[in-house]
């Protein structure tokens, strides 16, 4: 059984888990993660969007990714709408939580002045440098101090996720310190900024519609095995593909290998998908 003397330190866990999000993160450059370093209620200036999420299992607490301007533009910008920032960034807090011996529950954006907050007492960041700072996660105290304690009694956290990850190529600056000061964080980039790239690893909710029809509470009440439900659709018709909601396409419902599928026949531009 690993002893306390045996725990991962702090950082390392810290650092461990940016990694984790560092590899998972929508981003258009490639992202590793910096120097852990005491977090700061200036920390949060550097960013334009935050995600929290509240963890279940062995370890419990809380992890937070603030992430830059890029993605958070890329989200609103992207062609299928405007896309939830907290289910773009799920599966890093995932692999955050992951690397902690433990699972996270449903991620939930909060507003960027609320971060500090929520975490809930002193935290560690963990830059992400990507052309500059392009995110960073932000761990509270007590959440790590749970993870070393559960890595000390021995049921949590492998020695390869407790195992320091490869130092950085170059130390970010201390955040805080510098947003307090008023000192501007650096950003490499020279070529344009490009947004929907970032998002190409991005999962989204696919659905196919074969149509819709409305119901009483009383009819709703009364459903039963056998019933049948007239849609507003017409057999034959091309069924609708949603994307987060949006319908995006039409086509005709297949069925492929003892599975439904569905053959794309049009693509629906803003202009005709009323």
């Amino acid at each position: 059984m690993t002893t306390t003397a045996d725990a991962p330190a702090l950082t390392d866990l810290a650092s461990a888990a940016a990694d984790a999000v560092a590899s998972t993160l929508p981003s258009v450059d490639p992202l590793q993660a910096s120097i852990p370093q005491p977090g700061s209620e200036h920390v949060t200036a550097a960013f334009a969007g935050a995600a929290l999420v509240d963890l279940e299992g062995a370890v419990s607490g809380r992890l937070g990714v603030l992430v830059g301007e890029d993605l958070v533009s890329a989200l609103s910008g992207s062609p299928m709408g405007d896309l939830d920032l907290a289910a773009a960034v799920q599966p890093a807090l995932d692999a955050a939580a992951a690397s902690l011996g433990t699972s996270a529950k449903a991620a939930r954006t909060v507003e960027l002045d609320a971060v500090v907050g929520e975490l809930g007492g002193p935290f560690t960041v963990v830059p992400l440098i990507g052309a500059g700072i392009a995110a960073a996660l932000a761990v509270p105290d007590s959440t790590l101090e749970a993870a070393a304690a559960a890595a000390a009694a021995g049921t949590s956290v492998t020695p390869e996720t407790a195992a320091a990850p490869p130092a950085a190529p170059e130390a970010a600056p201390a955040l805080g310190a510098a947003i307090g000061a008023g000192i501007g964080l650096p950003d490499h980039r020279t070529g344009p900024i490009r947004g929907i790239e970032m998002l190409h690893g991005v999962s989204m909710e696919v659905t196919v519609e074969l149509g819709r029809t409305q119901l009483t509470v009383r009819e709703l009440l009364a459903l039963s095995p056998g019933t049948v439900l007239e849609l507003d659709r017409a057999a034959g018709s091309p069924a609708d593909l949603l994307v987060n909601g949006r319908l995006i396409a039409r086509g005709e419902v297949v069925v492929v290998d003892e599975d439904f599928g569905l053959r794309i026949t049009e693509i629906v531009d803003d202009g005709s998908a009323g």
